[in-house]
C-alpha cells in the first residue's frame, strides 16, 4: 500500500520526464527542483540561496526575455548550488540567461571541505544524477509517503501547491504584517552599532597572508560558466544584505571580501558575464525598513533588483544612488 501511494503520486517526478512538473509539495527545495529542471520548460534560471529567492521568474521573463525558473535554495552551500546548476546545464542544451547569486560562503577559504559541502538539511544526490532507476531505492520511506499524501491532497483540491511550478515562493511574511521595530530587533540582534563604522586603526594584512587566501568555490563557478554556451547570457549577482552583516571598513574581513570580489570580476570578464555588486554600503543596505532581518530584504527591493538587472543588461553601469556597480561590460 505504502509503495503504491508513493509510486502512484510520484512526489519528486521520478516517472516524469519533459513536460509539466508535478505539484511541488516538499518544503526542502533540494528535493523538488530537479523535476523543474527535467521538465524542459525553462530556458533560464536563477541559482543561489534565500537572498535571491524573491526574484520572480515571471517578471524576469518580461524584463530579460526567455522563460525563467528560480532554483535558489534556502541556506544552500556553494557545492549544493553547483549541483542544481550542473543538472540545469545537462538538461538545457541552449540556456538563455543564467543568474548566479553569490553570498559570503562563496568566499570561504574552506568552501571545498566536507564540513562546508552540506547543511543539516538533507540533500538527495540520487535526484541529481542521470540514473533514474536508482531513485526508486530511496523513495520508499515515511518522509516520502508524507509528501506523496500531500500530492494526493493537492490533486483532491484539499491543499495548495507548496512552491509555484517555476520554483518561486514568497517565503517572507505578508507585507501588511511588517513591523519596523521588530525588524530592527532581528537586523541588529547580536550586531553592535559600531558594526557599520570603520575599524580604527585600520587592520593590516601581510603579503604572505594575502597570498594564502584561496577561494575554491569560485573555481567551481569559473568552470560552470566555461561550460555554458557562448550564446548564453551570464549574470553574477551579489545580493544586498544589510550593512549590519557586511564586513566593517578597515577590517581584515573587508580586505578578504574585496579580494574575493576582485576574483569574481576576473571570472566575469573571462566569460563575458555581467557582474552586479549590491553587497556594499548603499542607501538601500543602510535603510532598516528595507529588511525583515539582516539577510532578507522586502518584496519592493526584489522588484528593484529585477528592474536593475534589466537596466544593466541594457548598458546602465550604476544606479543614481549607488545601489550597484558593474565593473565591466559583458560580451553578448
Amino acid at each position: 500500500m505504502t509503495y503504491g501511494v508513493i509510486a502512484g503520486f510520484d512526489p519528486y517526478g521520478v516517472r516524469r520526464g519533459a513536460g509539466e512538473p508535478g505539484p511541488l509539495m516538499d518544503i526542502n527545495q533540494r528535493y523538488v527542483y530537479p523535476q523543474i529542471v527535467r521538465s524542459g520548460r525553462y530556458s533560464s534560471a536563477v541559482f543561489g540561496t534565500s537572498t535571491v529567492r524573491l526574484l520572480d521568474p515571471q517578471r524576469l521573463d518580461k524584463l530579460l526575455g526567455g522563460r525563467f525558473a528560480n532554483l535558489a535554495m534556502n541556506a544552500a552551500t556553494p557545492w549544493e548550488q553547483m549541483q542544481i546548476a550542473d543538472l540545469f546545464l545537462r538538461h538545457t542544451p541552449a540556456p538563455g540567461t543564467l543568474v548566479f547569486g553569490i553570498d559570503a560562503p562563496w568566499c570561504d577559504r574552506d568552501a571545498d571541505s566536507e564540513a562546508k559541502r552540506l547543511t543539516p538539511r538533507p540533500f538527495p544526490p540520487w535526484l541529481y544524477d542521470d540514473d533514474r532507476l536508482n531513485d526508486w531505492a530511496h523513495l520508499f520511506n515515511s518522509k516520502n509517503l508524507e509528501i506523496a499524501l500531500r500530492v494526493a491532497a493537492y490533486r483532491l483540491g484539499l491543499m495548495d501547491e507548496r512552491i509555484r511550478g517555476d520554483g518561486y515562493e514568497v517565503f517572507v511574511p505578508p507585507e501588511d504584517t511588517y513591523d519596523l521595530s521588530r525588524a530592527r530587533m532581528h537586523i541588529w540582534q547580536g550586531h553592535a552599532p559600531e558594526a557599520v563604522t570603520s575599524v580604527v586603526p585600520a587592520e593590516t594584512v601581510s603579503e604572505a597572508e594575502r597570498k594564502s587566501w584561496r577561494f575554491p568555490a569560485l573555481a567551481w563557478l569559473d568552470a560552470m560558466l566555461a561550460r555554458a554556451p557562448a550564446t548564453t547570457r551570464k549574470m553574477i549577482l551579489l545580493p544586498p544584505v544589510h550593512v549590519a552583516v557586511q564586513p566593517r571598513p578597515g577590517s581584515k574581513a573587508v580586505m578578504h571580501e574585496e579580494a574575493c570580489k576582485a576574483m569574481l570580476a576576473e571570472i566575469a570578464q573571462r566569460h563575458g558575464a555581467l557582474l552586479l555588486d549590491f553587497r556594499r554600503s548603499s542607501p538601500v543596505t543602510r535603510e532598516d525598513s528595507n529588511y525583515w532581518d539582516p539577510m532578507h530584504y522586502r518584496i519592493g527591493i526584489a522588484r528593484r533588483i529585477e528592474e536593475t538587472l534589466a537596466a544593466a543588461m541594457g548598458g546602465t553601469t550604476e544606479a543614481d544612488d549607488g545601489f550597484f556597480v558593474t565593473p565591466g561590460s559583458p560580451v553578448w
